[in-house]
């Protein structure tokens, strides 16, 4: 898959003792911070879609601290030098990272394995129905095969 421009993966740190795990996910001093507007989180269950969806102002910044997900992330965006790109991510507890999306860049993901994932956001804004646009995950104006793939 392609790069986007302007979406980012940061690697995360997780600091595990006899008592359980600290997960870091994002920090004021980041480079990667740009303004705080509300934090929330959703559950996936394996092989539900939640996508597509994009923001015309909201920068995501998602992190997967419980179970994994496929995220997918499309650039249909004017003037973009990556337009027609797809993004293609598997991150959770195998692999935990910070997955920065700018605003007006499609995404959606997809928890995989035997467990329901649990995503969290921190948003640069606080949500407005106004200000986020949806498609449905099979819409074949971007065009991505949400099925299993095998090797």
């Amino acid at each position: 898959m392609s790069e986007i421009e302007g979406l980012r993966v940061t690697p995360l740190r997780r600091i595990p003792d006899e008592r359980g795990a600290v997960f870091h996910m994002l920090r004021n001093d980041s480079e990667v911070f740009e303004s705080f507007g509300e934090i929330y989180f959703s559950t996936a269950i394996p092989g539900a879609i939640k996508g597509w969806h994009k923001h015309v102002e909201m920068t995501l910044n998602y992190a997967v601290p419980v179970g994994m997900i496929k995220l997918v992330c499309y650039d249909d965006r004017e003037g973009s030098p990556t337009k027609g790109a797809l993004s293609e991510l598997f991150i959770g507890e195998l692999n935990y990272v910070l997955v920065t999306i700018p605003p007006l860049v499609w995404n959606g993901f997809k928890a995989f394995g035997d467990q329901t994932a649990l995503v969290a956001n921190c948003a640069t804004i606080p949500h407005r129905p106004d200000e986020i646009e949806r498609l449905d995950p099979f819409s074949p104006t971007i065009p991505y095969d949400w099925s299993l793939k095998h090797g």
